[in-house]
């Protein structure tokens, strides 16, 4: 995809011609990379693009092997994959060696591996071959300047079997114009893209591997960051702070209000108590222990530094009760006597970390939207920071803290011990599914937000809510529908096995492997109408996508069995409902693990997915039944479809059920 309006002039420019309201464009990268869509900056580049990856594999990692007989062209290429922040190759000593048996003894001795002009074709495509069966690297750019012993159409006639049949994307410079013509049009042939420049070339290797990491971020399977259960949401609890906020008229939390919600899920806080007077400030700092930091408690104020309602390093009580007057004197000054209520009293952190920053704002196209990145009183100086649509999972938070200057420090250097990654990862986790499970918030900064080796702890926090008149109906929603946790039921199969009946997550792939081990050929036949094997079930391409699902498109819902002998989950059903897209309908499917049949698991599925079929405002639900599978169609009778040979396949019977 190509999208204009960078800039703030094109983008208002934008919506002077369309009228339509523009949002972030920073944003609209984030939506892009969620979606796993490559965004390109030029015309040329959508084109390149649109040939390159139609043509060559996508790359398994950001090394690239190049092969050139000029060394000024291999030169240029270095610096634009380099600066695209892709990586030359390493070339195996083995490599080294092979090439150094034939090659002039001048030759480069490092990628990229220079042949030098006197390099006939044979030379030219042995080390094209060595370069990339080399394991180290992932894929190849070959260039070619026209030079007194060069035949560019012989070199490219060469390197035609190795479009395909690698699994390494080639790419190919052919320079020279005319000179080079016949050798072009004969690797455009055979399915290698070619490019008049080499840094061209290295650039569109860079948007490559950019779409390969873009499609991990969504397809890779993350590790689990909280259980899910019917009970275990703080949803509830925080909805009634939010509230009691709301109830005063106010559209700002306190400090300790703020605290108190992060805490509520999860998210840790530093011990933060108010103080109404210099002597109860004190008495809580002696209660703490020295050294204290001080702030300016009120309900209006929200950057408390600009009017100097921030004292750190307080040692001892003196000089407690003396910044809790100058804050008060300051406070009163320049923000009137209505913004000062006391100030809230904390231990002094000095644990050597990094300040880091976690906030959430509204933006108009795309509702919620994630911030991470170096925090502190410089965060608009340095703006090291990173964008992510929410909801979250652990993978998605580790590709948005690795988006960050500040990610470098976090895995330890000149050192320092790393900071607890999966901590933070957890904590960005929790953080998403706040925003998410809190619509009234419009605004929420967690600065800073100190990471060290020893802990991660919010040692301030703003939280600003939409205005009180709001419609709750116009609360702005997420771009992406998070996990309907209003989909949990618990329910006890006829042998008694306690199941909690809910919709799937990304991350029970590694349970729906297991699950597919439990499944014979014959029930696989009646569920998919074909016998598929085992290997190609588990698949992970194949899996992931049966995972990682829009559950505005469609619902999987599992019988999940903690066994108590293993303390393992194990998944013992499935049931699928597929939504056809402009109708109200929906498609659905029941598959039970063969030692579990008989249990009521598919019936107990099938009605819970029955009912998800009314709550998402279905008129219809279709199952397409073998008649040969006799339980699906008892369990249809019992839910009273009504059954018919199809007008497609009359070997199939089509069931529906009018909602």
């Amino acid at each position: 995809m190509i999208k204009a309006g960078r800039s703030e002039a094109a983008s208002r420019a934008a919506s002077s011609h369309t009228g339509a309201l523009t949002g972030s464009d920073e944003v609209f990268d984030a939506a892009l990379r969620r979606c796993g869509v490559l965004r390109v900056d030029t015309i040329g580049d959508l084109f390149y693009m649109a040939e390159t990856l139609a043509r060559q594999p996508r790359p398994r990692s950001p090394r690239l092997t190049i092969l050139t007989n000029a060394g000024g062209p291999g030169v240029l290429a270095t610096d634009s994959l380099i600066a695209n922040k892709c990586e030359l190759a390493p070339l195996s000593q083995s490599a080294l060696d092979e090439l150094s048996s034939f090659l002039s003894p001048h030759w480069s001795h490092a990628n990229p591996i220079d042949v030098l002009g006197d390099a006939d074709v044979n030379a030219y495509i042995k080390a094209c071959d060595i370069a990339i069966h080399d394991p180290d690297s992932d894929a190849l750019l070959a260039v070619l300047a026209p030079q007194g012993m060069t035949d560019p159409a012989g070199v490219a006639e060469a390197l035609k079997p190795y479009a395909r049949g690698t699994g390494k994307p080639v790419l190919a410079s052919w320079m020279g114009g005319k000179l080079v013509a016949k050798g072009v049009a004969i690797l455009n042939e055979a399915g290698i893209p070619t490019f008049s420049y080499p840094d061209t070339a290295a650039r569109v290797f860079s948007y490559m591997w950019r779409y390969t990491y873009n499609l991990r971020g969504i397809y890779e399977t993350p590790s689990l960051a909280e259980e899910a259960g019917a009970d275990t949401s703080p949803a509830t609890a925080a909805g009634a702070l939010v509230d009691r906020v709301r109830g005063t008229g106010r559209t700002v939390l306190t400090e300790l209000e703020s605290k108190q919600l992060l805490s509520l899920y999860g998210i840790p806080t530093v011990d933060t108590r108010v103080a109404r007077s210099p002597a109860e400030a004190g008495l809580i700092a002696r209660a703490i222990g020295f050294p204290v930091a001080m702030k300016l408690h009120s309900e209006t104020v929200t950057h408390k530094t600009d009017v100097g309602g921030v004292k750190l390093n307080l040692l001892d009580e003196t000089a407690v009760r003396r910044a809790f007057s100058e804050i008060e004197a300051s406070v009163r000054e320049k923000a009137g006597p209505e913004a000062f209520l006391g100030v809230t009293v904390q231990p002094m952190i000095h644990t050597g970390g990094y300040e880091l920053i976690l906030g959430s704002s509204i933006d108009p196209q795309f509702g919620p939207v994630i911030l991470f990145g170096s925090g502190g009183q410089l965060v608009e100086v340095y703006r090291d920071r990173a964008l992510a649509l929410p909801p979250l999972n652990t993978t998605l938070a580790q590709r948005l803290i690795e988006q960050t200057h500040v990610y470098r420090a976090l895995q330890g250097v000149r050192g320092r011990d790393p900071v607890d990654l999966d901590l933070l990862k957890i904590i960005l986790v929790r953080f998403s599914k706040l925003v998410i499970e809190q619509p009234w918030i419009k605004e929420i900064d967690i600065n800073p937000l100190l990471a060290s080796p020893e802990k991660i702890l919010a040692l301030d926090a703003r939280v600003i809510l939409h205005a009180p008149d709001t419609s709750p109906d116009k609360l702005p929603r997420t771009a992406i529908r998070p996990y309907p946790s209003h989909y949990i039921w618990r329910w006890t199969a006829k042998n008694g096995t306690p199941t909690v009946i809910r919709p799937i997550r990304p991350e029970d792939e590694p349970l729906m492997v297991k699950f597919h081990e439990t499944v014979s050929d014959r029930s696989v036949y009646l569920r998919y109408f074909h016998m598929e094997s085992l290997s190609s079930r588990v698949d992970h391409e194949r899996l992931f996508q049966k995972c990682f699902i829009d559950y505005d498109r469609e619902m999987a819902l599992v019988a999940d069995y903690l066994n108590p002998e293993t303390g393992d989950h194990e998944i013992l059903g499935v049931a699928r409902l597929t939504k056809t897209i402009g109708e109200r309908d929906a498609e659905v499917a029941v598959l039970v693990s063969d030692a579990k049949q008989g249990q009521g698991i598919g019936t107990e599925l099938l009605g819970r997915l029955i009912e998800v079929a009314r709550g998402e405002k279905l008129e219809r639900v279709i199952a397409n039944i073998l008649p040969e599978n006799l339980a699906m169609r008892s369990l249809a009778d019992r839910f009273a479809f009504v059954a018919a040979p199809s007008k497609e396949d009359s070997d199939m019977l089509v069931g529906v059920l009018t909602l």
